[in-house]
């Protein structure tokens, strides 16, 4: 367990959350710890097969576009900050 976000690298707050990075439906068991709000941004950003590839890493997820922008949004907020997000996508097995 860690105290940063592997997401954001912020200090994580009281509540904190595991992200498989492949999904556990495609045979993942790696995980690390987020912060909710980061947690909920990836599920509105990616579908699981969009998460088992390239994106599979965190390098990879703070690499694409909307997750990068969301990186340098949430960088000064306090590390309990929650905000709701969009609706998750459809997941596509």
């Amino acid at each position: 367990m860690t105290d940063t976000c592997q997401l954001c690298g912020r200090p994580l707050g009281v509540r904190r959350e595991k992200q498989h990075l492949v999904p556990r439906a495609r045979g993942g068991r790696v995980t690390v710890d987020l912060h909710p709000i980061c947690h909920r941004k990836i599920h509105t950003t990616l579908d699981d097969r969009e998460l088992d590839g390239p994106l599979a890493t965190v390098d990879g997820l703070r690499y694409h576009p909307e997750v990068s922008r969301f990186v340098a949004w949430i960088a000064d907020k306090h590390p309990d900050f929650y905000k709701p997000t969009a609706t998750a996508r459809r997941r596509r097995a």
